[in-house]
């Protein structure tokens, strides 16, 4: 559901724009949704899309494009592994399966507890700090060997109950 007052977040996003140029504002105003719902739905896609007058399908293909939205719920610590070339290199798969192991699920699924969702993403431009990662689209990781994987995720653990 979108409200009055995600309305007038987004209105504040397009008075950045000149009048004709609205639609400048679609990577805002899914952030906007994102950080009000946790994802993007079909359904906000469609308000956004009538909100700045564009084609819903043209949302759509923002939204898809970059995997900094999440088009399904996820869990309250998002793990995106990068799993490109130069990572895979220095261990960024090694990473992945150990991230797997530990949390008890595969890439893609989000822990039965909802603290943890773990995916695989592109190139996040700290090659030479690889193995990387990002935790809720922020926050990079380097050099995260399995030790430093597991003293993340215990500690993200340990903080997940608190608010």
């Amino acid at each position: 559901m979108i409200t009055e007052a995600t309305k007038q977040r987004f209105a504040r996003e397009v008075a950045k724009y000149p009048d004709d140029q609205k639609q400048s504002a679609v990577m805002a105003c899914l952030s906007i949704v994102q950080q009000e719902q946790g994802w993007v739905s079909a359904e906000s896609e469609a308000v956004i899309a009538e909100y700045l007058g564009m084609p819903q399908i043209a949302v759509h293909e923002v939204t898809t494009f970059y995997n900094m939205y999440n088009q399904q719920p996820v869990g309250k610590y998002k793990l995106a592994v990068c799993t490109n070339l130069p990572c895979q290199l220095r261990r960024g798969q090694d990473a992945l399966h150990h991230l797997e192991k530990k949390l008890g699920i595969s890439m893609g699924e989000t822990t039965p507890d909802g603290l943890f969702t773990l995916q695989q993403c592109e190139c996040l431009g700290a090659c030479a700090d690889a193995p990387v990662m990002l935790v809720n689209d922020r926050d990079m990781c380097s050099f995260m060997e399995d030790d430093k994987l597991d003293q993340l995720v215990d500690g993200l653990r340990a903080a997940g109950g608190a608010q």
